[in-house]
């Protein structure tokens, strides 16, 4: 399903409002504290004041710098710059950062098995956000199996089932320590033998700093090229939104790695520095594709920038938009 027909689904914005309001009371009431309303002029005080505030929604030192500065320079030739202003100038550097990372799914849409590789470090939601990824697939009408790769950590494999069980598909398994690319390997051959359309691999935790895992997860990436033409078509990094700028630090890693195509954003839902996500995207240039928005099984969406950046700055965003 595209992004273009989940924003017209029911209750589209409101889930995504809802996972970010945290962030968007927090953010939009410091920037209304800093630069008043409507023609209130804002003075350059105000906008180092503002810089401290994106700093602390988790933006992070480049990127504030450089949407403050880009501020700045847009307002040279005016006597001052008032709060109406203001934010609109904010919203057309928050949008011009997240649209030029905006991209379309990885790889051939034929292929079958499309192989999809979820990474990220323990505890950050990954074998959750699998469970739900395999929803919305088969909400799309696919069919979807998975592929019990974290054969390092104890209880991985038994957990991905019970999300399997919740997703209605089957998964293929070895004992705990086998060779995670063994375990790919016969997946592979079973999504082809029973038709299925998706295969969803989750992979070991904490790769971005254990040297044997990451080249644990090469070998995985060279068997899935082997079986199927164009795979792991996608590579999903799973970020937990609480971690702040420790988030920002895995992605780095992982982007120097893994070959990510994109970024999952957990538990958005509970934090007010919903900013990671503009960072992300202005400093490792990878997109954010989806974002969590609960705990259900239907708790994910497609990640949308333009409902993203109206709602951190507290504005209303419409289905026709």
């Amino acid at each position: 399903m595209s992004l273009f027909n989940y924003r017209r689904q029911p209750g589209y914005f409101e889930r995504l409002k809802e996972a970010l309001k945290t962030t968007k009371e927090d953010l939009s009431f410091k920037i209304n504290q800093i630069s008043g309303q409507g023609e209130s002029p804002v003075s350059d005080d105000q906008l180092d004041e503002l810089e401290s505030v994106l700093i602390g929604a988790d933006l992070g030192v480049e990127t504030t710098l450089s949407v403050v500065d880009r501020i700045r320079q847009g307002t040279r030739s005016d006597r001052f710059v008032v709060a109406s202003r203001l934010r609109r100038l904010m919203r057309e550097q928050l949008l011009e950062i997240m649209k030029a990372v905006d991209t379309q799914p990885a790889g051939k849409q034929s292929v079958k098995p499309r192989v999809v590789f979820v990474v990220g470090v323990n505890g950050v939601g990954k074998t959750t956000t699998i469970g739900k990824l395999a929803h919305m697939y088969q909400s799309e009408g696919k069919t979807v199996l998975f592929s019990a790769s974290d054969t390092f950590r104890a209880a991985a494999i038994e957990q991905l089932e019970i999300w399997a069980e919740r997703a209605g598909c089957q998964t293929v398994k070895q004992k705990a320590g086998a060779d995670p690319a063994a375990v790919l390997f016969d997946a592979i051959a079973a999504c082809r033998a029973r038709g299925q359309d998706i295969l969803l691999v989750d992979t070991a935790g904490r790769l971005h700093n254990k040297g044997n895992l990451m080249r644990e997860l090469e070998k995985m990436k060279r068997v899935a090229a082997k079986e199927v033409d164009g795979a792991p078509h996608e590579v999903f990094l799973v970020l937990d939104a609480t971690t702040g700028q420790n988030g920002l630090i895995q992605a780095r890693e992982f982007a120097a790695s893994s070959g990510l195509t994109g970024v999952i954003v957990a538990k958005l839902d509970g934090t007010a520095k919903g900013g990671i996500v503009v960072a992300i995207a202005n400093e490792l240039k990878i997109p954010v594709r989806f974002v969590g928005t609960g705990e259900r099984l239907e708790d994910l969406v497609p990640f949308d920038s333009e409902a993203f950046v109206a709602t951190l700055l507290g504005e209303e965003v419409s289905v026709g938009q």
